[in-house]
């Protein structure tokens, strides 16, 4: 999932010249599809390559906390926007009420749901993860995003990024990857992903420029991955690594 923060229709284009063979889906990051100019412009070119497009979580708490709900579906249905995220990372919206929003919206559009805070002060224990991932797929939503916001340090992640790994492996055990998205916007979380769970994991909050970047991840053409994904044996050996005493000089 590419994250569009307010990409211009030109910007679009270019992107997806080298790298629309990469995106599954677009995200429209949080409120941006609402001042963004040109926005039916912007759409066209997304469509033109077969990529759906989706407002940002953000947008859908907005209009709940207006309730105005159905305004919301008029105004995706006036841009043909047939994804929807329902979200709850900042507002607080009882998990009931959420799931019976899920079921109404997956009678009309494809629901993504998200689970998790985006405040990095509440830490959900990780059965309750799991109990809301299971309690949404089967409420409608045909994948649900685990949180880890543009800034890649809440939810799935520490303060600092690092994953939290005893979490996302309960999720994986107990929920699977099938329909599950995991939020990795940063390098060393993506690459944590790969090595933890193969190639085809499906990662969000990727930056357009690191598209193509991480489908040489996925490929093992760049040095963090390129051991992963060769067999011992079939070609040439690891290359040593520098000596420490050239590490200490910079060499």
């Amino acid at each position: 999932m590419m994250l569009d923060k307010g990409l211009s229709s030109r910007e679009v284009e270019d992107v997806l010249d080298v790298s629309s063979d990469f995106v599954d889906i677009v995200k429209l990051g949080w409120g941006t599809s609402v001042i963004t100019p040109q926005l039916d412009k912007k759409l066209e070119i997304y469509r033109a390559h077969d990529i759906p497009v989706y407002f940002g979580g953000t947008l859908f708490e907005a209009f709940y906390l207006r309730n105005q709900l159905d305004v919301y579906k008029t105004i995706l249905d006036q841009f043909g926007i047939d994804h929807v995220e329902v979200s709850d990372g900042s507002v607080e919206l009882d998990q009931d009420e959420k799931l019976a929003i899920i079921h109404d919206f997956a009678t009309d559009f494809t629901v993504l749901s998200e689970v998790g805070s985006k405040d990095q002060e509440e830490i959900m224990p990780p059965y309750k993860w799991v109990q809301l991932i299971k309690s949404e797929l089967e409420a409608g939503s045909s994948m649900v995003i685990c949180e880890a916001r543009e800034s890649g340090t809440v939810g799935i992640f520490r303060p600092n990024g690092e994953v939290r790994s005893g979490l996302v492996d309960e999720i994986v055990d107990l929920v699977g990857m099938e329909r599950v998205l995991f939020e990795a916007p940063r390098k060393a979380q993506q690459v944590w992903f790969l090595q933890k769970f193969g190639s085809n994991v499906s990662l969000g909050n990727i930056a357009p420029e690191e598209v193509l970047p991480l489908e040489t991840l996925r490929l093992g053409l760049r040095a963090d991955t390129l051991f992963d994904f060769f067999e011992e044996g079939q070609g040439r050996k690891r290359v040593p690594k520098p000596s420490s005493t050239s590490e200490h000089h910079g060499v």
